[in-house]
């Protein structure tokens, strides 16, 4: 499929395992006015799905509907083959879904060890199982695990909110945004994790303005405009497209420092 199809075509499936797929997803935060109008995108087992756009195109707003956090008026969103439209965090957790929001991703009064605890509050008794390997992706928590969240970096926040979520071992983990706020270096090491997230086995969807960083390890991406998934492909192939270059890229990567 070419990079500048109209993504909606990926409705028809993919072959392999799907592990998620929202079709033709119209969400919004007040009744009457949506953010998403239509919204389809998939990700098989394994992938890592890059989601680009300009500023309101609704990317964080996917997501957030995707996780039970704003209402979905119609379309739907199964994971592992299992409806779970509309369904509240909580019960997300369970079905195998985990969410790193981009702000106020941790609990800064608590310390590592209990950040990564409350990603367990369901399943206490496999917090040791849990713990190592969360622990094996993330060494540095491990050796600081008795210090409190509230003091780290933004680096080293958004690791103990990515680790708090891999707590439950879930199928797939949502991104909003991870590398924000963050300098060059730190925003390379974000891109590493993510990778090395994915490579252990969870299937991602990482929502990005780092637009250009982001195509370059993902295996797929989708550009989101006004709510619609307006063109996917390859991370190389949207990259590469010159209409996609023309209208997102180079908009969005201007805005990179």
């Amino acid at each position: 499929m070419s990079a500048t199809s109209p993504a909606p075509a990926a409705q028809s499936g993919f072959d392999g395992d799907s592990v998620v797929k929202v079709t033709n997803l119209v969400a919004g935060y007040i009744p009457g006015v949506n953010i998403l109008n239509g919204c389809s995108i998939e990700a098989r087992k394994g992938e890592l799905i890059g989601i680009i756009g300009p500023n309101g195109a609704g990317k964080s707003t996917l997501l957030k509907a995707m996780f039970g956090l704003v209402k979905v008026h119609s379309g739907s969103v199964v994971v592992r083959g299992q409806d779970i439209t509309g369904l509240k965090a909580n019960k997300l957790v369970t079905k195998g879904v985990g969410f790193v929001p981009q702000t106020n991703n941790v609990f800064a009064a608590l310390t590592i060890e209990e950040n990564l605890q409350m990603g367990m509050f369901q399943r206490p008794k496999d917090f040791a199982k849990r713990f190592e390997f969360v622990a094996d992706l993330f060494p540095e928590l491990a050796k600081r695990r008795a210090q409190r969240a509230g003091s780290l970096s933004g680096g080293e926040r958004q690791m103990v909110a990515m680790g708090r979520a891999l707590m439950m071992d879930p199928a797939v983990l949502l991104l909003d945004e991870p590398s924000a706020g963050l300098s060059p270096v730190k925003q390379d090491e974000t891109f590493l994790r993510v990778h090395e997230i994915n490579r252990a086995g969870v299937s991602v969807i990482m929502v990005e303005q780092n637009a250009r960083r982001c195509l370059q390890i993902c295996d797929r991406g989708y550009v989101l405009d006004q709510g619609k998934d307006a063109y996917t492909g390859t991370g190389r192939e949207l990259m590469k497209d010159p209409k996609v270059i023309q209208l997102y890229l180079g908009t969005l990567a201007d805005t990179v420092e």
